[in-house]
């Protein structure tokens, strides 16, 4: 609003909008990766994954790491290629914050964690009728670890995951 009063000119705003601005930060490296990947479906790689939603939600690396409470690093080790390991406590945070299900930001083996390893490798054996020291030898590993793996008390390896259960 502007108003002259006996020749002096007064201005006071009616309203002041304030609303954040959703576009990336880094627009070229954003554009040339949506053009790349134009929906989240389409990826394997849980890396890809993380950066198409912060792109999607105009955020900066550091802002989603102060977001879910882990320092900057790890979160930029989590956007790089070659991770095998997300924590799902991370995770479920991340599928909170970009408001999707936990399961569609993991890869298949983050999945077969999420899901219950022990549970998924007992299921297996049962379903084979072997005992454990039986499916032990099958899968050429030794008896502590095949029970360590089915109490969750160790995590199985991708590689290994790959080779058993992929």
């Amino acid at each position: 609003m502007i108003r002259n009063i006996s020749y002096k000119i007064e201005v006071s705003p009616l309203i002041i909008l304030h609303f954040p601005l959703l576009a990336p930060r880094k627009f070229l490296d954003a554009q040339i990766f949506n053009l790349r990947f134009s929906d989240p479906s389409e990826m394997t790689q849980i890396a890809d994954k993380l950066r198409w939603y912060r792109y999607r939600h105009a955020l900066l690396q550091s802002e989603v790491a102060d977001r879910i409470g882990i320092d900057q690093k790890t979160y930029i080790r989590y956007e790089e290629y070659g991770r095998d390991y997300y924590p799902i406590e991370h995770m479920q945070k991340l599928a909170g914050m970009y408001d999707v299900p936990v399961e569609s930001l993991l890869d298949d083996y983050n999945l077969f964690l999420y899901h219950d390893q022990g549970r998924q490798i007992r299921k297996r054996r049962l379903s084979q009728k072997l005992t454990q020291k039986a499916y032990a030898a099958n899968l050429g590993v030794s008896l502590d670890k095949l029970k360590n793996w089915e109490e969750n008390r160790v995590r199985m390896f991708k590689s290994t995951w790959e080779k058993y259960f992929r």
